[in-house]
């Protein structure tokens, strides 16, 4: 070896590096630094900045103990070299291959060691040093290498570093010259941290930051730590300052956004700058000021907001006010870049989520990029800043047994443990956006993780600490959790958080811990649906401080167009050929991998509307404002739309109160309510511009149903032609000029329907109990196999036949049954065929007390493709269910089969609509027409079969049945979150003793 091997020496955490220090660029010009930072524009304006980021040389070699020459020496033939852009990721330039593992680490547990085979890159570039730099001093910094990387300078060694998604810095001055030079790293795949860094996402490495030059004088402020203490109403900016040698004077000054100076001092020392009538930073007002700090030859400026975080009696204040974290977890991705994010794609996500009322996000499960945070301070939102730190894979080293906290316990790392905690706080101290420092994610509790908070909350009291895995810790250690501020838990269900409130409410106050949902809602596939349900819960309970949805996007990687489809092929884990992975647990996010919004995050953005809308018994509405700092009136403005039976009868806007933040009031408007299914939705609508939102912009609306559906009665026909029947063993053919229709006396179903000449059924009717089943189905499903809900068929055991004035009444008992199993539901059907050609169905069904709940009950029809037209009057425009439908309103709306389908990566269960009292189909001549009778139905309208969606686990393999696929349903089981969190709730299982169905059926 032709370097120390460094990356399997958990104590050779970094050789060579600069004391780690807060972000910021320095400038030589004190009004440049302050523009800059008032406009996030440092790297772009600073003459004291160099990039180096762009196309370097690169050698992929399969493994580290292949390179038998010294490459780094500028004499070395590099003849092998080719190229690759830095910062970037080497697998998605085709060296390697991305592996996805949630938690199974991608080597043998054996720490220090890592595979012999391990995987590496040689980087070269070559940067020049301008003439009028040479007596400034010059420091690198690399912002994100994965996994570790050795470094050297016009052939000189440098140093070494790991933590990925740290910063390192190196001065370099004694290793440079005026014109060329060259810059030589090699990146390793694996090292000893990587034992520390097993989250779930994919694996990949390389140079995945920037990498850069800053030039500063000989001597210069190294590092300083800014507070805002704030009390009895005053506030206070204070700056703690480090120097590179010895202390010199230094001039600050604090200006507000207007660049009007507030504030200014000169110190060679620590500092308080008052700042009168202070304007506190917070999501909703994220308010700056600038402080610029100047000395000779070099000035730097960073944006200061004002704002306090503490704890009280189990309530969780910022600012004095109690708040919620309406939040998302966010991983750095991108199906293209894989982990490597310019500012570009941060502000996409960024803006969709002001656009959908979130306000919060952690940076799961390691610090973001440090320019990240600069744009949660400008445009509001706050932060679990998380350390690059998990161990997940310890949990299952040996089957039956608590490992847990192996790794987090074991002395070899506890020095790691701490660094990495060093490292997320010297580099992130001066953001107010970071209001929670958390260790890390799923490491166990050993006495390394006690450690690391411990640190974090005697370093930096005027923060929160947080750690999730506090529950599994070794017998021989019981951890101390005084210095952790919050109660954290992953998906815990609703009777657990009640539980939890309810201890609390034991304690004394000055013992309870606010509690944080660090993970909730897994966002996997088609879903989540239980947002409202805790929603619910965050509002009703001051110590529930919130929580933040797992996860904000879908992992996967791009890989082109497939030609059959047309459709975008991604892949996840397992595409790759590599083991061990994770399958598709990678796709658990709000939004698809290109940023276009799940129908789950439209859930979640109406879930977080500002105001909450509820009519009184007097029938007044009372509004109330969630909002945490932000009046009512001052953000929101009303509309209001009065539908009956899916049409809008009237509508117009309504005054919005002044409403304070977590108040109340009376709307002033007054309805006359017609006579009908009558809603009022109260639309709202941004009254004023922010920086990702133009004004009316839709925030959300408040749906209230005025009156209620009421069985209806099909009218009787108008027309009395002639109609017989004729009756077989297998079947009833019912005949009329216009019509004729087969019933299959041993399935209970019609076979054709046939008007005009033309079946409109491809085939026959048949029943439906089984979903193609969703990522949150992935539990349950267990229970449905076993159940062989796939298999069900249909058993009619007599069917009689009665002729009336008005038709033939076709009266059938059955079951559906599975092989191996008995019948899952019982029924009794009365289809009523009228002389005009109408169809009615009454079922009743009972289901068998020993099955799983069912995934659906309902019919399914198989229609001509051309019946592509779809008009319903029910909720829409987006899929709904039981659960899942805050989205989605009642009205009349039209659509197209196509656009009914929503296309989840992995195939499954879509396009559902709730709630609907009328369905037609058409292909623009004919029409296909379903009205509810006993009570609305769900309807479900794909060019997809259920055996299609079930048997593909891919969208771009999905190639069209030829056919329009329809289901009306009874109603459909909801959607929950069990891909990763609790079961799905009773009240939203199809799991009644018995129901009855009905409709009736219109062919034209």
């Amino acid at each position: 070896m032709l370097f120390p091997v460094y990356f399997e020496d958990p104590h050779a955490l970094h050789i060579g590096t600069l004391p780690p220090r807060a972000y910021y660029i320095p400038f030589a010009d004190a009004t440049a630094a302050r523009i800059a930072a008032e406009n996030g524009t440092a790297r772009r304006d600073s003459n004291r900045f160099q990039l180096l980021s762009g196309t370097w040389d690169f050698r992929y070699f399969e493994s580290v103990y292949n390179i038998d020459t010294p490459f780094w020496e500028p004499s070395a033939d590099r003849g092998d070299f080719g190229t690759l852009p830095v910062p970037s990721v080497w697998q998605l330039h085709g060296f390697d291959v991305p592996q996805y593992t949630n938690m199974d680490y991608p080597f043998p547990y054996d720490p220090p060691y890592v595979p012999r085979e391990n995987p590496c890159g040689a980087y070269i570039t070559r940067f020049t040093v301008d003439k009028s730099r040479k007596n400034l001093r010059c420091c690198l910094n690399f912002e994100g290498v994965d996994s570790c990387y050795y470094v050297w300078v016009n052939g000189t060694f440098i140093g070494y570093s790991q933590v990925s998604h740290a910063s390192a810095e190196w001065d370099i001055t004694e290793h440079i010259k005026v014109g060329e030079n060259e810059l030589a790293v090699l990146v390793l795949k694996w090292c000893d941290g990587s034992y520390l860094e097993d989250q779930d996402k994919f694996r990949m490495s390389g140079i995945f930051r920037d990498v850069y030059l800053v030039y500063r004088p000989a001597d210069y402020l190294q590092d300083f730590k800014v507070l805002t203490p704030i009390e009895k109403g005053n506030a206070a900016i204070t700056v703690d300052p480090i120097f590179s040698g010895e202390a010199f004077p230094i001039q600050y000054t604090v200006t507000d956004a207007d660049g009007a100076v507030v504030a200014r001092t000169t110190s060679n020392g620590a500092v308080s700058l008052e700042v009168p009538h202070a304007h506190l930073w917070n999501a909703e007002d994220p308010y700056r000021y600038t402080l610029t700090m100047t000395y000779p030859q070099e000035s730097i400026a960073v944006s200061v907001g004002i704002r306090e975080i503490h704890t009280k009696d189990g309530v969780l204040y910022l600012n004095g006010q109690n708040i919620k974290f309406r939040g998302v977890n966010r991983h750095d991705s991108d199906p293209i870049t894989g982990f490597t994010i310019s500012e570009e794609q941060a502000l996409t996500d960024l803006r969709l989520m002001k656009q959908h009322n979130i306000n919060a996000i952690r940076s799961s499960h390691y610090p973001n990029a440090p320019w990240f945070l600069e744009l949660c301070d400008r445009y509001g939102f706050y932060v679990i800043d998380e350390g690059d730190l998990e161990t997940h894979g310890t949990l299952f080293l040996y089957e039956g047994q608590n490992t847990f906290y192996e790794t987090s316990n074991d002395p070899l790392f506890r020095e790691a443990f701490l660094d990495r905690v060093n490292l997320l706080y010297q580099r992130d101290k001066n953001h107010a956006c970071v209001v929670i420092w958390s260790v890390g994610n799923e490491s166990g509790c050993g006495k390394s993780a006690e450690a690391a908070w411990t640190w974090l909350k005697t370093t930096d009291p005027s923060r929160l600490t947080h750690y999730e895995s506090t529950h599994q810790y070794p017998e021989d250690h019981v951890p101390d959790k005084t210095h952790l501020d919050l109660v954290s838990e992953m998906y815990h269900s609703e009777e657990n958080i009640r539980a939890f409130l309810n201890k609390q409410a034991q304690l004394e106050p000055q013992k309870r811990r606010p509690f944080v949902l660090c993970e909730y809602c897994h966002a996997m596939g088609n879903g989540p649906g239980d947002l409202e349900q805790y929603q619910q819960l965050f509002m009703a309970h001051d110590n529930l401080c919130g929580g933040f949805v797992w996860e904000w996007c879908d992992h996967a990687i791009y890989k082109g167009t497939d030609t059959k489809t047309g459709k975008p092929i991604y892949f996840y884990g397992g595409d790759h050929g590599e083991f061990p992975h994770s399958g598709n647990f990678c796709m658990d996010g709000l939004v698809y991998p290109d940023r276009t919004p799940h129908t789950g995050l439209l859930e979640f953005k109406n879930v977080l509307r500002p105001l909450r809308i509820r009519r009184e018994s007097d029938g007044t509405f009372v509004a109330r404002n969630i909002l945490d700092f932000t009046h009512a009136d001052a953000f929101v403005k009303l509309r209001y739309a009065l539908v009956c039976d899916g049409v809008i009868v009237e509508e117009g806007d309504v005054q919005t109160p002044s409403i304070p933040p977590h108040g109340e009031a009376v709307l002033p408007l007054k309805l006359n309510i017609p006579n009908g299914h009558v809603f009022v939705r109260f639309r709202q609508l941004q009254s004023v511009p922010t920086a990702f939102c133009e004004s009316g912009h839709e925030l959300g609306f408040e749906e209230i149903e005025l009156t209620p559906f009421t069985a209806k009665q099909p009218a009787p026909p108008m027309n009395s032609c002639g109609i017989r029947y004729e009756r077989t063993t297998r079947a009833i053919t019912v005949t009329a000029p216009s019509f004729q229709y087969v019933y299959n006396t041993f399935t209970g179903l019609f076979d054709k329907l046939t008007v005009n000449g033309v079946d409109r059924l491809e085939e026959p009717m048949g029943y439906e109990i089984f979903r193609a089943p969703t990522n949150n189905d992935r539990v349950i499903v267990n229970k449905w196999n076993f159940a062989n809900y796939r298999h069900v068929n249909p058993r009619a055991y007599d069917t009689t036949l009665d002729v009336t004035a008005d038709g033939v009444v076709l009266r059938t008992n059955w079951s559906l049954s599975a092989p191996a199993r008995p019948p899952v539901v019982r029924g009794t059907s009365v289809w009523t065929v009228y002389t005009d050609g109408r169809i009615t169905l009454s079922m009743d069904v009972k289901k068998h007390p020993g099955a799983p709940y069912l995934p659906r009950f309902g019919l399914r029809f198989v229609l001509p493709k051309a019946m592509m037209n779809v008009t319903y009057m029910g909720r829409g425009p987006y899929e709904n269910y039981v659960d899942k439908h805050h989205a989605s309103y009642m009205g009349t709306f039209c659509t197209t089969v196509t656009e009914l389908h929503e296309d989840y990566l992995f195939p499954q269960e879509n396009g559902s609509h709730a709630a609907c009292e009328q369905l037609v189909l058409s292909d623009g001549m004919s029409t296909f027409r379903a009205d509810a009778t006993l009570a609305p139905f769900s309807f479900n309208a794909s060019p997809y079969t259920v055996k299609m969606l079930d048997q593909s686990t891919h969208a771009y393999e999905l190639q069209e049945s030829g056919h329009t696929v329809l289901h009306l349903d009874y109603q459909q089981s909801g959607i929950g979150s069990n891909s990763c969190g609790p079961v799905l709730a009773e009240e939203h299982r199809l799991n009644g003793p018995e129901f009855s169905f009905g409709f009736v059926l219109t062919l034209s």
